[in-house]
């Protein structure tokens, strides 16, 4: 559901530079999304600098095109008060949203310029009703959601919160959930969270029966479904692209154009925006819920070769002139021994204008032609206006040049403009920043086990025992008379599972089974709708002390950190809420509904045992898939190596806790690993200190 002040869904294109900006103004854009130099998850488009952000937010608001800002990168505590900065000065600009990724800048920018309106990036994984909802409890204005979800699942989250909904319809697809990719940090460092994606995805990476590349899918395009996402309650359809050249924007922006006017889209636009970029074509399988092998795809020498010059010609002429999109009528005062003065107005504003240097006087030749004055008015081109009325008031006898109506119509137009392109700045109040160093004085120890069978006898060492939370109802029992804390993990994506997650945990609760894991915001909201005990996970993405204290108000008993941190950052965290971070296991690298070991000729493989796909090195990544209810939900592609630094992580290093993950272990090995963790031993085998030393750009 929407409040935005119009009944069509709002076209929302991408902006990476000033040429893109008027590509996407000119070819019809509602509103555009930018970027400025930092905080951008598109770090290596071009983007704004101050003064350019200045003039293309009064450049997009002169057109009535609203401008939302892009500070939706995971921030580190030394860079928290550059971010605000960057914010307020986005206060003083006529921008229209801020979108957001860092929950501690989101709660910071919230309490500091509440008038904002602040849009949850697709960065935060949102895909429930829950978790939308709780954003909107929060302060967001607008929820953008994930990329996976199908139209009835969307549909579903609408009918259950009026916030207002944002869904991509065009442009790249991420094999991985939004915000859960840590494959481009792991392997080199930079950040897909931080803006840095270096798009590892797109390498060669073989499953079994698979291409070869199962780790690239098509391009998505729902343009033809815009009028469906706009009845199921989307107010916003965005389009990917802050990296692509201005045609590609204007060819997206006037096909999406004619869709959310109800029009058909020519087959030639559809055509041209394919050969501009394409990756094997197009794919709907996320919104249409048919996902599987015909989602996968790469850019070919085919798809390269349809980008011909004739081809951007034909692009560049959707945007080659100014769009008249705003409607103005004009009343001229022409009357003898007086100065011409016109008038004109949006409806909204009114600019009124006089030439001073001239005194209308008697007409001596040619008879008062005011039809001819009324057309000269109405020459607007070259301008974003288009005139639908002109009056004229004289008294019949009185002249006047030409010259002197067109130079009284383009200075009251231009002051006309610079109202439109004022806006009154949002108050922002500048938070104090407080950062203390958490020092515990101990290091307890959690284990993580994909299945109770891997839990080892001497787990009687770990201070709780975290399993899925379908694990069987007697094997909790058991190890919970065999003195074990329990925290029983909800699935890091709940799309499709949100309801019989709820009823598991409800029947859990009254077996007494209060402590859930949560990976995302959407687990979160239901462990405060179900009033139990709620444990943060590593996919929260918890990267600062802002963020620390963001959740402990929302009520977690503790979180794990991201696993993006160094050493160094997690000893310099403040806040109370006890923190813990990853000491052993392989690290989740993505997580994705479209499962890479589908792309083979059968299919889904179903798997009965774990799998892996094998980069251009002969490496292999296990994939592990995640079921509820009968049904797969999601896949995570793991790390080749487990990380190990169990002998770097101490009392006193920033945590309260370590955890071990296992994933594809057996219970002899994950009681070896704990062994050797309780003694502080280096690692025997193949490993990795992942990021812990390294960090991330």
């Amino acid at each position: 559901m929407t409040v935005l002040t119009t009944d069509k869904i709002e076209v929302l294109a991408p902006a990476g530079n000033p040429a893109a900006l008027k590509a996407a103004v000119f070819a019809g854009a509602d509103a555009v999304y930018m970027g400025g130099a930092l905080f951008s998850a598109r770090a290596n488009a071009a983007n704004f600098s101050r003064e350019e952000m200045r003039e293309a937010a009064a450049f997009a608001r002169e057109r009535g095109v609203r401008v939302y800002v892009t500070v939706n990168t995971l921030v580190k505590d030394a860079e928290l008060a550059e971010a605000l900065d960057f914010c307020a000065y986005l206060c003083s600009l006529p921008v229209d949203g801020i979108l957001v990724q860092d929950m501690g800048l989101f709660a910071l920018l919230h309490a500091a310029c509440p008038e904002m309106p602040l849009h949850a990036s697709t960065q935060m994984s949102l895909h429930t009703p829950g978790g939308a909802a709780l954003l909107q409890s929060l302060g967001a204005s607008r929820v953008v959601l994930a990329r996976e979800m199908s139209l009835e699942e969307i549909r579903a989250v609408s009918a259950q919160t009026d916030v207002e909904l944002e869904a991509f319809v065009h442009g790249a697809l991420c094999m991985s959930l939004s915000g859960q990719c840590y494959f481009s940090a792991m392997l080199g460092g930079r950040s897909g969270n931080r803006g840095r994606c270096a798009q590892t995805c797109r390498l060669p990476f073989a499953a079994p029966g698979g291409t070869g590349h199962d780790l690239s899918l098509k391009d998505m395009s729902f343009i033809e479904h815009i009028g469906a996402l706009s009845a199921a309650g989307v107010c916003s359809a965005k389009i990917e692209g802050r990296m692509k050249r201005p045609e590609y924007v204007a060819a997206a922006v006037s096909a999406c154009r004619h869709a959310a006017d109800g029009e058909p889209v020519p087959p030639a636009l559809l055509e041209d925006l394919g050969a501009v970029f394409s990756r094997s074509g197009f794919t709907d399988g996320y919104l249409s819920a048919q996902r599987g092998r015909s989602m996968f795809g790469i850019r070919t020498k085919e798809d390269v070769e349809g980008a011909s010059s004739a081809v951007f010609a034909s692009l560049h002429a959707l945007y080659k002139n100014e769009r008249q999109c705003v409607p103005v009528t004009f009343r001229a005062r022409i009357f003898e021994g007086e100065h011409p003065a016109l008038t004109v107005s949006d409806g909204a504003h009114t600019a009124s204008v006089a030439d001073e240097a001239h005194v209308c006087a008697a007409a001596q030749r040619l008879p008062v032609d005011t039809a001819r004055w009324q057309a000269q008015l109405q020459k607007t081109g070259g301008t974003p206006y288009r005139c639908t009325a002109a009056e004229i008031e004289t008294d019949g006898r009185t002249a006047v040049p030409v010259s002197v109506l067109n130079g009284l119509r383009r200075a009251a137009l231009e002051a006309l403009g610079a109202q439109r392109r004022e806006k009154e700045p949002v108050p922002f109040r500048m938070p104090a920043l407080d950062v203390r160093p958490h020092r515990p004085e101990k290091l307890a120890l959690r284990g993580a086990f994909r299945d109770a069978e891997q839990i080892p006898e001497n787990a009687g060492a770990l201070e709780a025992v975290q399993l899925p939370l379908d694990t069987p109802l007697d094997a909790l029992d058991a190890l919970r008379r065999a003195g074990h804390t329990l925290i029983l993990e909800i699935p890091r994506a709940i799309w499709g599972v949100e309801a019989p997650i709820r009823a598991r945990m409800e029947a859990l609760r009254r077996e007494g089974f209060t402590h859930f894991w949560c990976g995302n915001l959407g687990a979160v909201a239901l462990c405060r709708e179900l009033e139990v005990s709620a444990h943060g996970g590593f996919s929260l993405n918890v990267f600062n002390t802002q963020s620390l204290r963001f959740f402990e108000s929302l009520g977690l008993c503790d979180t794990e950190l991201s696993m993006e941190l160094t050493g160094a950052e997690i000893a310099a965290l403040g806040g109370a809420l006890p923190r813990g971070v990853l000491v052993y296991g392989r690290q989740p690298l993505m997580l994705t509904r479209n499962c890479p070991l589908a792309n083979s000729k059968k299919g889904c493989l179903h798997c009965a045992r774990p799998l892996s796909i094998r980069d251009r090195r002969g490496v292999e990544f296990p994939v592990l898939c995640t079921k509820f209810a009968g049904k797969p939900v999601f896949s995570e592609v793991f790390n080749s190596v487990p990380l190990t630094i169990t002998d770097s992580v101490r009392a006193g290093s920033g945590a309260d806790f370590g955890v071990l993950r296992f994933s594809v272990e057996k219970a002899v090995e994950t009681g070896e690993i704990l062994r050797r963790t309780i003694r502080q031993e280096k690692p025997h085998s193949d490993y990795t200190r992942g990021l812990f030393t390294r960090g991330v750009l």
